[in-house]
């Protein structure tokens, strides 16, 4: 709706996991970096973490993109998957004929003598998992039956979770032990800081078309990133409803008002900022006070 009016060629911020925006912050390039070089290394399990809408399925999907021949990637981003189905999926993944309808034993061997196959031709084979958090435990045993799957040499796969933090909590569990003693390679995905925010928007307004200096305020940048809290789903759905809002009003720059328009249009994000402005006040209050209060204590 407002490309043509800020000189945009593609939508900036539309919330799906397209990899041409990938933006390259310290922290996902470092996760990136360590994924690669714990599957170059034969790892076993990988594990990435980090809060709703870091973009740790746009990581998931760049690392697909990245991995060629001789790798095999086998997606599976449905959570709610029990083991006889998850084993189904995977004959999907690897081509297993009439894998949907063999029992849970036979299927297991016919995957194990399939993976067997792919190593004998050079195939290495790396299944990821999304949203892991949400597993159920069964399963997530089941994917730590699956890491034993192995000659003499080397894995026959490797695995790459992706989840919440409520992950980590389901693995310190004494009954899931055994699998979090199997994770090698562990990345936690911090929020965005306000420089790397601004680039963020920067990056992303670049890749849709825009020349030049973006269309944004230091004060409506500001905003933005105190309402996000560096969180880039976030950033997307403020500043595409921002733009929206200078759009309407033919504005030619977003300004600090469009931002808190778009702040107060946004349920999610209007309870986290009021919240984080009171949490300010009171730390300003206190601060404020507290020198009054220390120098009557000490007379």
């Amino acid at each position: 709706m407002y490309q043509l009016h800020f000189g945009l060629t593609h939508p900036p911020f539309a919330l799906t996991p397209d990899t041409q925006f990938f933006f390259p912050s310290p922290a996902h390039q470092e996760a990136l970096n360590v994924l690669l070089f714990a599957l170059e290394e034969e790892q076993g399990f990988v594990k990435v973490t980090g809060e709703v809408g870091l973009g740790k399925t746009m990581l998931c999907r760049l690392l697909i993109s990245r991995l060629k021949s001789p790798w095999i990637t086998a997606y599976l981003p449905n959570p709610d998957l029990r083991p006889a189905s998850m084993y189904r999926q995977l004959a999907t993944e690897l081509s297993i004929p009439n894998g949907q309808k063999l029992a849970t034993g036979v299927l297991m061997d016919t995957i194990r003598h399939r993976l067997l196959e792919l190593s004998g031709t050079g195939h290495r084979l790396v299944v990821l998992f999304d949203e892991a958090q949400a597993l159920p435990t069964a399963t997530l045993e089941s994917i730590r039956l699956l890491s034993n799957l192995e000659t003499e040499k080397r894995k026959l796969l490797q695995i790459v979770l992706f989840g919440q933090p409520e992950l980590d909590c389901r693995l310190a569990q004494a009954n899931l032990r055994q699998l979090a003693q199997r994770i090698t390679f562990d990345y936690r995905l911090p929020p965005l800081d306000r420089c790397a925010s601004e680039a963020y928007l920067r990056h992303r307004l670049q890749i849709a078309g825009r020349h030049g200096r973006p269309p944004f305020s230091h004060a409506a940048l500001r905003l933005l990133f105190r309402a996000s809290c560096g969180v880039p789903r976030l950033i997307n759905i403020v500043a595409h409803k921002s733009m929206l809002a200078a759009y309407g009003e033919g504005c030619d720059d977003v300004l600090r008002r469009h931002v808190s328009s778009a702040i107060n249009d946004t349920a999610q994000v209007r309870r986290q900022y009021r919240f984080l402005s009171s949490l300010r006040r009171g730390v300003f209050l206190i601060l404020w006070v507290l020198p009054s209060l220390l120098a009557r204590v000490s007379r």
